[in-house]
């Protein structure tokens, strides 16, 4: 009779331990596929962007062509953006994007006729309306990833993530350069 209760004990124990390894199993795939999720969110905006500034770079050249280091810049910074593959490159591929439009928008102060161009000011409403989505989507990007990181390193969850190769996600981080503010001179 012992030895059946024992035998009880340990399967209800087994059984329980099974049911909660699986609810945490569960609960990781679903913090990485919203990590992913709201990646993808990320780089759809990131996309709108990177299609939005040969059609800037075009109607700020008209209007200030020699300033060739500036869209010579912008446009590296694209070509980056394109060949990135992984997350962090991509990342840091859009931190020097960025980088440079911000430059980019400093040339622009120096040409007052170019401000008031229908097709400029269209361009620059659809990049700040386009900026604002990239804000929006990092910021969610960047809780899901904060929700999977602490997943996978709770107790007893992290178990469950080191035997599953549950790796860290990375947050999307702005670069140091986005603290100055540009400078503008005439």
């Amino acid at each position: 009779m012992k030895i059946r209760t024992v035998c009880i004990v340990l399967i209800a124990l087994c059984c329980s331990f099974s049911m909660t390894g699986c609810g945490t199993y569960n609960r990781l795939v679903t913090f990485d596929e919203e990590v992913k999720e709201a990646w993808a969110q990320v780089d759809t905006v990131l996309q709108r962007r990177y299609d939005l500034i040969p059609n800037l770079v075009e109607t700020v050249k008209g209007f200030a062509a020699q300033e060739k280091d500036v869209f010579i810049k912008v446009t590296e910074a694209r070509s980056k953006v394109a060949g990135a593959g992984s997350i962090p490159e991509k990342i840091e591929a859009n931190n020097q994007l960025t980088s440079a439009l911000s430059r980019l928008l400093v040339v622009v102060e120096r040409y007052p006729d170019l401000k008031s161009n229908q097709n400029f000011i269209r361009l620059q409403d659809e990049l700040a309306g386009t900026e604002n989505r990239i804000a929006v989507a990092r910021r969610r990007y960047n809780e899901a990833v904060k929700r999977y990181n602490v997943a996978t390193r709770k107790f007893p969850s992290n178990l469950i993530a080191k035997a599953f190769d549950f790796e860290k996600a990375e947050f999307y981080e702005a670069p140091e350069a986005a603290a100055e503010v540009p400078k503008v001179k005439f």
